[in-house]
């Protein structure tokens, strides 16, 4: 069984309320100043990252997206979300492949990985936290990420999925548990800020309630309260996670699923598919390489 520090944290919630502050070390409050006044100069506001797509025009979002394709027909992207531990996330956009494209076990292409770090891989591998530090993905520079294989008329609603992640005031589920870089909020889309995607994710945040601002991901970028870095994958690709961190059961204690969905690790490494042959690791420190 694998032991993340995510499932830890749930731990601490009810018990350390003095965590649930601002990040900039002061504590929440209605006299807290604007968060876009003392983020980075990296960094935009919702609205204002949204002014700086509008470029891509919507003719062009039609053009190179086209809508009114069917989703069987159309050309798939390859994108992926990040928002704290990958093992919750991944759940819901397992859920969300079945519920906005209808598509049956076989066919789920969610997969829990590691992505937005500058080294890539190292020697072909990036790995979890284990006793030999072999290619250790936080050591890289990457966060957890779940990447997927969608139409591109259905990002939105992906990009929809992902914002309701985030709690009313934009943070996520293990905000004040998990932190640091390997945790960040990120993003993975063809192109990065220069794709069309990127104005439909922003418009997709807005509509979901304004939680978030956005930053062009530099690789290896801060963990951010509140903010998502927008990745172009083809220099930050995703790397698959090892097979036993996917399909798992959520980080909070009660966040079991049904062994009809943890079972589809075994299912697609049967037939198959590669997750890879990095060492296993527990409690996030790869204890006797376990």
């Amino acid at each position: 069984m694998v032991i993340k520090s995510c499932l830890l944290s749930s731990l601490l919630l009810s018990a350390l309320p003095q965590f649930a502050i601002a990040w900039s070390g002061q504590p929440a409050s209605s006299s807290s100043p604007p968060r876009s006044s003392v983020l980075s100069e990296d960094v935009a506001t919702r609205r204002s990252f949204l002014a700086g797509l509008a470029t891509a025009s919507l003719a062009t979002v039609a053009t190179s997206y086209p809508s009114t394709a069917s989703a069987a027909d159309e050309e798939l992207i390859d994108c992926y979300f990040g928002c704290g531990c990958f093992w919750h996330v991944q759940h819901e956009f397992v859920e969300a492949e079945r519920k906005i494209l209808g598509r049956s076990d076989d066919q789920i292409t969610s997969r829990a990985g590691y992505a937005g770090g500058k080294a890539g891989a190292l020697d072909g591998k990036v790995c979890y936290h284990n006793a030999g530090n072999i290619a250790d993905y936080g050591k890289l520079g990457h966060a957890e990420v779940v990447s997927m294989r969608i139409p591109s008329s259905k990002f939105y609603d992906f990009a929809v999925e992902y914002f309701k992640l985030f709690d009313k005031d934009g943070f996520r589920p293990d905000q004040f548990g998990d932190r640091g870089t390997e945790y960040r909020n990120l993003v993975g889309i063809p192109g990065g800020k220069s794709s069309p995607l990127a104005e439909l994710l922003v418009k997709a945040s807005v509509a979901t309630g304004d939680k978030l601002d956005f930053a062009v991901g530099k690789g290896d970028d801060r963990d951010l309260p509140k903010v998502s870095f927008i990745m172009d994958t083809a220099e930050y690709p995703s790397f698959v996670a090892e097979q036993y961190h996917q399909f798992h059961d959520g980080f909070a204690f009660g966040e079991s699923y049904p062994q009809s969905y943890n079972s589809l690790a075994s299912a697609f490494a049967k037939k198959g598919e590669d997750f890879g042959t990095c060492p296993n690791g527990m409690m996030g420190i790869g204890l006797g390489g376990l």
